[in-house]
């Protein structure tokens, strides 16, 4: 058969090697149908606007293709693949579309704006699909085939052809529905595990297989659901054996339980390379954490803590051997450099299975410089503490320091006053005034919005220059008067201090956990500047 790959793909290896004796590297391309296939996630339904936003990151992260739509599904999909296909540079943009001529017509007429389309046809091949959802023999739909794919190829000369489920479709009638789809004009062949009944070993000989018999000139791919769990082995697998595009969705998203997560496989790719030798991605792994959090917020599906990757805590270490080999090297127990994919790494957590050098390192990030017994009897107070409450914040720290060692803490500001004004006719503004002892500071301010108002005034008001990290909000109670939970981290001098703020006013509950941090910034800087410690770096007078 020849084994030349459709264009875009690479050419399979092992052509000539002995002209240079180098291998070039192979690109799998990265076929994102979060827009697509994740779209179709329960309780997912993204607005033309929302998916433009989210293509524009997509292409930001260097994807090959984005699968933008399924363009006869609604008029809101046709318009959304349609706005993508005119707006966005640098991907090639597909649509999805079944065997109907018109379907196939429809698809082309959103995509051909585009700077490089690519149509995407389907039709079902597995028995129980047949027989309950198509209700065609075999024969129709092998007919089907061709004529949607020879349709699709007079509107562009880049076709993929799917056979859903064809994990649960028999060999021989794979194969002769592939090598119909070829023969009518299919440059690339995407083998779908469509309900995740592929085992990796299996899928990758399935690979293997239609690689071997069906002939022509054509790319081949995998598109792999999670439903046992295997979607991204299955993946893997199939590039193993020679697939060299990759169907995969940003967090996993899709149905059921989702589909082969981007970040994944393309990190599994990137980190063992001994395993995939000579092969590589585009992909702009510094943009992964940044395009998975924009997808989280549009769509409403939350990434769980310990997701692979980009998850909150794919780079956190509580346990106390680990906290210990991070501290001394993070490549103990962080294969993956974490700001490689946008995350910050060997962050410790402090909790009941924390150690001594971590609870140590710790103290010292807060500026406790403490060693023999008195570290000795504040880790037996931390240690007691730890096995009653979760997690230990900085304020826990502090507290038990101060009640171990008798610790001075320098008084904190307090609100007094804040006033704020917004609205789209003029500049959000606020007025603080807040109190330390018996001195009182006031400031007023313009910002982007309320909270920033407020915030920039404090910080005047405080003379604490500080640059916000990190800005939560969650509801505390059920119901219009709520209470909003605030937690924002900021960081000055290389100290990085959090704060919060509670109340039914989301605003005031900001400005409450800025001041807290700033707070403990002051506190941070008040303990440097004692006798034997650094000079005092903010503009906090203890």
């Amino acid at each position: 058969m020849s084994e030349t790959r459709t264009a875009g793909m690479a050419t399979e290896a092992g052509g000539d090697p002995a002209s240079s004796g180098i291998q070039e590297p192979e690109r799998v391309i990265i076929f994102d149908t979060s827009l697509r296939d994740g779209e179709q996630a329960p309780g997912i339904s993204l607005d033309p606007v929302e998916k433009l936003e989210i293509a524009e990151q997509l292409a930001r992260l260097n994807v090959d293709y984005i699968e933008a739509g399924f363009p006869v599904a609604s008029q809101g999909d046709f318009e959304s693949v349609q706005a993508i296909a005119r707006s966005v540079h640098g991907p090639a943009i597909c649509g999805l579309s079944r065997t109907h001529l018109s379907d196939v017509d429809r698809c082309w007429e959103a995509l051909k704006d585009a700077g490089r389309a690519r149509i995407h046809v389907f039709i079902s091949t597995s028995p129980q699909h047949m027989e309950f959802m198509l209700q065609m023999s075999p024969e129709q739909v092998i007919e089907e085939t061709r004529r949607a794919v020879a349709r699709a190829r007079e509107h562009t000369g880049d076709v993929e052809f799917s056979p859903q489920d064809a994990t649960r479709t028999s060999f021989d009638f794979l194969i002769e529905v592939l090598q119909n789809a070829v023969d009518n004009g299919a440059t690339t062949l995407n083998i779908p595990d469509t309900v995740g009944y592929g085992i990796p070993w299996e899928f990758g000989r399935l690979i293997g297989k239609i690689r071997k018999e069906v002939t022509g000139d054509y790319g081949i791919s995998t598109h792999c659901h999670n439903d046992l769990g295997l979607a991204v082995a299955n993946t893997l697998a199939g590039i193993e054996a020679g697939s060299r595009q990759a169907e995969v969705c940003i967090n996993g998203i899709g149905e059921r339980a989702g589909n082969a997560a981007l970040e994944e496989v393309v990190m599994a790719l990137r980190i063992r390379g001994d395993q995939f030798p000579n092969v590589t991605t585009g992909i702009n792994t510094a943009e992964l954490a940044r395009t998975s959090r924009l997808v989280s917020r549009l769509t409403g599906y939350p990434v769980q803590y310990n997701k692979a990757v980009i998850g909150r805590n794919a780079f956190a270490h509580e346990a106390g051997i680990h906290q210990h080999g991070v501290l001394s090297d993070r490549s103990t127990y962080e294969i993956i450099e974490a700001s490689t994919v946008g995350q910050e790494g060997g962050q410790i957590v402090l909790g009941k299975h924390s150690g001594r050098h971590a609870f140590s390192s710790s103290l010292e990030k807060l500026g406790f410089k403490i060693q023999g017994e008195a570290l000795d009897r504040a880790f037996t107070r931390f240690k007691e503490f730890a096995d009653r409450k979760v997690e230990i914040t900085e304020a826990d720290l502090e507290a038990i320091v101060a009640e171990e060692l008798g610790a001075d803490v320098v008084e904190g500001y307090v609100l007094d006053v804040l006033e704020v004004s917004g609205g789209n006719a003029s500049a959000p503004k606020a007025r603080v005034v807040v109190r330390r002892g018996t001195e009182t500071f006031e400031a007023s301010s313009e910002g982007d919005g309320m909270i920033d108002a407020a915030c920039k005034a404090i910080g005047t008001a405080t003379s604490v220059d500080a640059k916000l990290v990190d800005f939560k909000v969650s509801s505390v109670t059920g119901g219009i008067d709520a209470l909003g939970d605030v937690i924002i981290q900021i960081e000055s001098g290389g100290v990085k201090v959090s704060g919060k703020g509670v109340s039914t006013d989301v605003v005031e509950a900001s400005a409450r956990a800025y001041l807290a941090a700033v707070n403990r910034l002051a506190r941070s800087a008040h303990r440097k500047a004692a006798p034997g410690g650094e000079p005092l770096t903010l503009g906090v007078t203890p």
